[in-house]
């Protein structure tokens, strides 16, 4: 990513640097990237955003969503989508584009007039429909409210296509031989176009009547102009109901006021080179017009220049992203351009990354080194001698210093001082020194917490050291200067708990090297108390004692984990029979429930009888039930079993139940005394 800064607005470039060729493998790429700063520092911000040689025009679609091109050779066009930062579809076509316009709020209606008078519709599946106008066409306009295609070319007809319809209506018949551009007001939809010989000439698409024509060729003549030719209107934009932006052919471009017929200001590029596009950027009332060669941005009050940008090859077009600062062009290269400003705006929604990424640029701008100068301040040129040098070509002012040349700076250092080869020799002894004490055993400051592990730790490292010096690999980063890993040594809760039963089973050899460490540990702590030097180390072991040891250790690790066991063991029975004294000697004490409501207190057996029941198999339990009545089993037609149970009752439930019964009975015994006594004919009373 390029920085560039011009009247102080920073323009940073989003497409510098190489771009690989597709053709190379996953690997190469890879490791051209390893090896190549330019290539490992580039910003792809949309995948593979170019053309196979040239693109000419480029668009976004209403929404923001897609970006499209097109572009040669072969003839096509590239849809980008925003959100998956690539390339959505890709489709070839018969002839060049001239230019094309999205009819649609996304890439689902598409419209391309193209070189051999050929117009194509795209929708959402691919192509469409072909028809072909009269004459070479070179900008057409959509006017949304009648449907209506406009064709404008190397004819003096103005040709309309009706998308409702599906025909051509009567062509406008104007004055011009040619015409070049074309643009529909979007406020009240006054058509303009502008034509071969440096006229506006204004249409009502109601009436199908010129109503107004400009002479810009005449208006772009100035005093400081030199004018080879008659200049041609190549660019034509509107800016809300009464503005209108003219680009000429000789790089003038004029700002109208549809009311008048003189031009409010006139702008020129000083190359002679025609424009190419005119965009409006709103927020900050700026102009942003383009020729091949240079992008300007200027102030349409008063014609003040606010930046300007020269890409590296000729420009074919430029498009600003709607409401952001980022500006993308089409380019006589492949690749297309990409530039943020961000003082024009934030960037869009699908990159929001890149207002982060220039504030961090911001705020730690790189220091600009030239190999062949050396910066020197004031008082280095006093320090050296050279401070009556100010003022002269030698130096050159920067910022707080100057610029001189290196060869001159290093001629005066050494005049200044002689005895510097003397001072590097005894730098160089210095650090012969200091490279042959690091080589002693050094007192090392351990933590509080985690000591042996510490130790140990440090004793890896240097043994870690030493096979990576002999195989040459990297060294591994050590945990003590870890800041992950500070607390473990800082924190008593992480203290290892050698007596666990975890790390007695599964370390049954540490013991036998933590003895060592503890021994080394009580060295060190020793002369940490006295405050001493600490001595050289013993000599070490024979080779046959270090080898007898190790067989020793494999023998005896089996030794180890049994004493380790039975020690468990013994831990274990010595805890249970304390945990049987605190048994007996702890007294028990009656505790008392409460039964609710309307529950009577059986007995613990019928608990230990729904114990039982419990422990038997799901065939027994349904025999069971099937016995007492609460469960009917039967076969079914079609060859299944049906399972039918009942409920069981609470006490209080089957109370109430034989209270009901009982109350029937007495009403039937009441009913058939009464109908007895109807039948011997009496009236007799039943109770006395």
């Amino acid at each position: 990513m390029q920085v560039s800064s011009l009247n102080e607005v920073k323009i940073y470039s989003l497409s510098a640097g190489r771009s690989l060729p597709e053709w190379l493998s996953d690997r190469k790429k890879r490791a051209l990237q390893k090896k190549d700063v330019d290539i490992r520092r580039r910003i792809e911000l949309i995948q593979d955003f170019e053309m196979p040689t040239v693109s000419t025009k480029i668009k976004v679609s209403r929404d923001g969503q897609y970006i499209m091109a097109v572009g040669t050779y072969k003839p096509r066009v590239r849809c980008f989508d925003t959100y998956q930062l690539s390339q959505k579809f890709e489709r070839c076509l018969d002839s060049e584009v001239v230019t094309f316009e999205i009819l649609s709020d996304d890439y689902s209606k598409i419209v391309f007039l193209q070189c051999g008078r050929f117009v194509e519709f795209h929708s959402q599946h691919g192509h469409y429909y072909k028809t072909r106008i009269p004459k070479f066409g070179r900008d057409f306009s959509y006017h949304y409210p009648s449907c209506d295609l406009y064709f404008v070319g190397a004819s003096s007809e103005v040709y309309r296509l009706n998308l409702e319809q599906g025909r051509f209506l009567n062509s406008l018949q104007t004055e011009a031989s040619e015409s070049n551009v074309c643009d529909i007001n979007p406020v009240h939809f006054l058509f303009a176009m502008g034509t071969a010989e440096g006229k506006v000439e204004c249409w009502d698409p109601r009436t199908r009547n010129r109503v107004g024509l400009l002479d810009c060729a005449l208006s772009s003549v100035t005093a400081d102009t030199e004018i080879e030719g008659l200049p041609s209107i190549s660019a034509l934009k509107f800016d809300g109901a009464l503005n209108m932006a003219v680009g000429t052919s000789t790089g003038q471009v004029l700002l109208y006021d549809l009311r008048s017929s003189n031009p409010l200001i006139v702008k020129d590029h000083h190359y002679g080179l025609p424009i190419k596009s005119i965009q409006f950027q709103h927020q900050l009332d700026l102009i942003i017009s383009a020729d091949s060669r240079i992008i300007k941005m200027w102030n349409k009050d008063t014609g003040k220049i606010f930046t300007s940008m020269e890409p590296e090859h000729d420009i074919n077009d430029v498009c600003l992203y709607p409401n952001s600062g980022m500006l993308m062009t089409a380019n006589e290269a492949p690749k297309m351009n990409i530039y943020y400003i961000p003082v024009l705006g934030p960037a869009p929604k699908w990159c929001s990354f890149l207002d982060n990424l220039t504030e961090e640029l911001e705020e730690n701008p790189e220091s600009t080194v030239y190999d062949d100068y050396k910066f020197v301040t004031r008082k280095d040129l006093e320090n050296l001698g050279l401070a009556h040098l100010i003022g002269s070509s030698l130096l050159r002012a920067y910022m707080h210093g100057f610029f001189m040349d290196i060869r001159l700076y290093h001629k005066a250092k050494m005049m200044a001082n002689p005895f510097a080869y003397e001072e590097y020799r005894r730098e160089k002894i210095r650090q012969k020194i200091e490279e042959t004490r690091a080589q002693r055993v050094q007192l090392k400051k351990l933590p509080k917490v985690n000591k042996e592990l510490a130790l140990k730790l440090i004793e890896e490292e240097g043994e870690e050291q030493q096979i990576s010096k002999r195989k040459k690999q990297k060294n591994l980063p050590n945990l003590l200067k870890d800041d992950r890993f500070k607390v473990m040594f800082e924190n008593p809760d992480f203290q290892v708990d050698e007596q666990s039963e975890e790390f007695r089973l599964l370390n049954p050899l540490v013991s036998k090297i933590s003895e060592k460490r503890k021994r080394k540990l009580r060295i060190l702590e020793e002369l940490e108390a006295q405050g001493q030097e600490e001595e050289e180390e013993p000599e070490g072991k024979a080779s046959d004692a270090e080898s007898s040891e190790s067989s020793d250790d494999e023998k005896g690790w089996v030794e180890e984990v049994r004493k380790q066991r039975k020690l468990l063991r013994q831990e274990e029975k010595l805890k249970r029979q304390e945990r049987l004294k605190e048994d007996q000697q702890t007294s028990l004490k009656p505790q008392f429930f409460e039964i609710k409501e309307g529950e009577e207190f059986r007995s613990f057996k019928d608990s230990a009888k729904k114990q039982k029941l419990m422990k038997k198999t799901l065939e027994d339990r349904l025999k069971l039930e099937e016995k007492l009545g609460t469960l009917n089993v039967s076969d079914t037609t079609v060859g299944s079993k049906q399972a039918t149970f009942k409920l069981k009752k609470s006490e209080q439930q089957r109370k109430q139940q034989e209270a009901e019964k009982r109350h029937r009975q007495e009403r039937k015994s009441l009913r058939r005394s009464a109908s007895h006594l109807k039948s011997r004919g009496g009236r007799g009373r039943l109770f006395h």
